[in-house]
C-alpha cells in the first residue's frame, strides 16, 4: 500500500510547524554588522597594496605569463622553434 500526502506549506509555515527558530532578525544583524565592517576596512584599503595581494609577483609574473602566452601561441602555429631549457625561443 502506497500513501501519498500533499501538503502546501510557506517556508515560515514549515519552520514553525517542525519546530525550528526564527533566524531572520539574528541573520539581518548580523549582515548589517558585517556590511558596517567591510565599509570601514574599505576606508583603510590602499590600492596599490590590493593589486600586490592581487599580484605578489607584479609585473615580473606577468611579463612571465605573457612569454608563456606568446610561446604556446608560437608553437600553436607552428611558427616557433623548440625551446631552450630557460624557456627562451631560439
Amino acid at each position: 500500500m502506497k500513501v501519498t500526502f500533499d501538503i502546501d506549506l510557506t517556508p515560515e509555515e514549515a519552520r514553525k510547524l517542525m519546530g525550528l527558530p526564527d533566524v531572520e532578525p539574528m541573520q539581518q544583524r548580523l549582515l548589517a554588522q558585517l556590511e558596517k565592517q567591510i565599509a570601514s576596512n574599505l576606508s583603510y584599503m590602499d590600492p596599490e597594496q590590493l593589486v600586490k595581494s592581487v599580484l605578489p609577483v607584479g609585473a615580473q609574473g606577468f611579463e612571465q605569463f605573457q612569454n608563456l602566452l606568446w610561446g604556446l601561441a608560437k608553437s600553436a602555429t607552428g611558427g616557433a622553434k623548440a625551446t631552450k631549457k630557460s624557456g627562451k625561443s631560439e
